[in-house]
């Protein structure tokens, strides 16, 4: 079976391929579909997903709700970690921590980001993750926790 990582660079050059792409990993976890989100980048140490403003994932005052934001953080991390986990290792997110900074009230980026050492250091592996406006206002930025162990093992 291809690896998602692998899916992501073939399904890319075609065309609609990244919109393609997006429905599937929607559906990899479902809950990633209800943000409606669009892979933007996927490739070892960064993940990137756009989640469009619509009225699906507003709060009561008309901005993206926080939790739409930290889902869309995850779906980014998800990309970051099945591009950059080793083969004979699995990921599993063990926690988040974000800070909510200012209002989303526009499409969001949302962007994971790690090192070589961060994974170097594991089995606790740290991932920065931050979702923007398009002007370039961080709306919400923290890390979440990865646990990666060696297949076969529990974590």
């Amino acid at each position: 079976m291809a690896s998602t990582s692998d899916l992501y660079k073939k399904m890319t050059v075609l065309p609609q391929g990244k919109r393609i792409f997006s429905v599937l990993y929607g559906q990899k976890a479902p809950y990633f579909s209800s943000i409606h989100m669009r892979v933007q980048d996927m490739k070892p140490h960064h993940g990137e997903v756009k989640i469009p403003k619509r009225r699906s994932v507003q709060n009561h005052i008309g901005t993206i709700h926080a939790i739409a934001a930290c889902n869309g953080l995850e779906a980014a991390m998800g990309l970051l970690a099945e591009a950059t986990c080793p083969p004979d290792s699995r990921w599993l997110p063990k926690g988040m921590d974000v800070k909510y900074l200012a209002k989303s009230d526009g499409d969001l980026i949302c962007t994971a980001g790690s090192t070589e050492a961060d994974w170097a250091g594991g089995p606790d592996v740290p991932i920065t993750v931050r979702a923007t406006l398009p002007d370039g206002t961080v709306t919400v930025e923290g890390t979440i926790h990865l646990w990666v162990t060696p297949k076969g093992r529990k974590p």
